[in-house]
């Protein structure tokens, strides 16, 4: 079973990932965060196998919750995800550790494939994500 966090301050995009994402009989979501103070809170406590991170978020945003979160649990891979398909965004979550990048137009099935790449150890970057680079 996979053990999951998602952090996103849009109520209704955290929602929705939770009902997709629920349906799995491989993930276990284990906490629901609004933002990367949250997460990094439900980390320690939960000690997940991902955590799916927006970026954008206040107080403390999902690149300064991912710096910490890959320095301070070696086992929770972080993804970045956010409705910004920029490289800037891409190379900055990469640059703090997250194992992977997702946009929020990803498919259901993409989702569980980057969960799926961060529990094997390997980096994903959505179809959107991989257009951009190669432009």
């Amino acid at each position: 079973m996979i053990k999951l966090v998602i952090a996103d301050d849009h109520n209704r995009v955290r929602q929705a990932w939770v009902f997709i994402l629920s349906r799995n009989p491989d993930i276990e979501i284990v906490a629901e965060c609004t933002n990367g103070e949250d997460a990094v809170n439900a980390v320690k406590v939960h000690c997940p196998d991902v955590v799916l991170m927006d970026i954008n978020m206040e107080p403390m945003n999902g690149i300064e919750a991912a710096q910490i979160i890959t320095r301070t649990c070696e086992k929770t891979k972080v993804i970045g995800m956010s409705v910004h398909a920029d490289m800037a965004y891409v190379n900055k979550m990469l640059e703090v550790g997250a194992i992977g990048y997702v946009t929020k137009n990803s498919s259901s099935e993409e989702m569980v494939e980057a969960i799926s790449s961060a529990i094997r150890g390997e980096s994903y970057l959505c179809k959107e994500i991989q257009a951009l680079a190669r432009n």
